[in-house]
């Protein structure tokens, strides 16, 4: 069952879903863990081999710039980093809930640039890499997107968004995301393996899961019209302000939607 688990949430990661919620919710429904302490640990070592392949693929397959290429993705870590020590302070609630209003107006945004009402964003949407201010706005934008990774805003979906808006092809985003990521979660992994506090029996199969469910989603995602590219990540983008906005919600409203 964790094998099935790691084709499906890694295929969702390679879509630009994300894996770490939907693995969470698969490995509690099916009692995976012996408890749940070990699931940071699991989703972070169980994650990282995949991820890394997402990356690999991703730069082979897809033409991107590789100044922007590398630009972001060494911004999106050192924001990391930095904000390890200082973001993580930030109220995170109140971020997640202002995060997930900026997704939910850019998601916007971009429909209606693909319906043909809105000029403003993007010059056709096919430069695969950035020059000059809009190469410094997106160096600044993903360094501020590693740091808010921190607490508990991901990075896929604020990224796509942030690539778009700059005129990037949508493609473009993918590899920009996924090296960030690759970059970031061998070290939170291999400290999770140093402590011993993840399950080895379901972050083994979980891996080996995942890599199939990349080499799948890959060929999905790379296949794809550009149009229909476009509008899986304004769905994207959309789920993950209105899931950003729940998690930012007061607990007390929370708690009364239950009712």
């Amino acid at each position: 069952m964790s094998g099935v688990i790691g084709f499906v949430t890694d295929a969702m990661d390679t879509l630009g879903i994300g894996s770490f919620a939907p693995t969470t919710m698969l490995v509690e429904m099916t009692k995976q863990l012996d408890n749940d302490r070990q699931l940071p640990g699991t989703l972070n070592v169980s994650h990282t081999v995949p991820v890394i392949i997402e990356a690999f693929i991703f730069i082979t397959v897809v033409k991107v710039a590789p100044l922007t290429l590398f630009s972001l993705v060494i911004a999106a870590i050192a924001g990391s980093y930095i904000g390890s020590k200082t973001v993580s302070k930030l109220p995170e609630r109140k971020v997640q809930f202002y995060m997930g209003i900026a997704l939910i107006v850019t998601a916007a945004l971009m429909a209606m640039k693909q319906l043909g009402l809105l000029d403003l964003l993007g010059t056709g949407n096919h430069l695969t890499g950035l020059t000059g201010i809009k190469l410094i706005i997106g160096i600044v934008g993903n360094f501020i997107l590693g740091a808010l990774m921190t607490i508990g805003v991901g990075l896929y979906a604020p990224c796509m968004a942030l690539v778009y808006m700059l005129g990037l092809s949508p493609l473009v985003a993918f590899p920009i995301m996924m090296a960030s990521c690759a970059g970031l979660m061998p070290v939170a992994g291999t400290n999770f393996i140093k402590s011993g506090d993840y399950s080895r029996k379901v972050s083994l199969a979980i891996t080996i899961g995942g890599i199939f469910g990349v080499i799948v989603a890959t060929r999905f995602v790379t296949g794809l019209d550009m149009t229909v590219l476009t509008w899986i990540v304004i769905a994207v983008v959309l789920y993950s302000g209105f899931t950003y906005i729940r998690k930012g919600l007061p607990e007390q409203v929370g708690r009364l939607k239950k009712f």
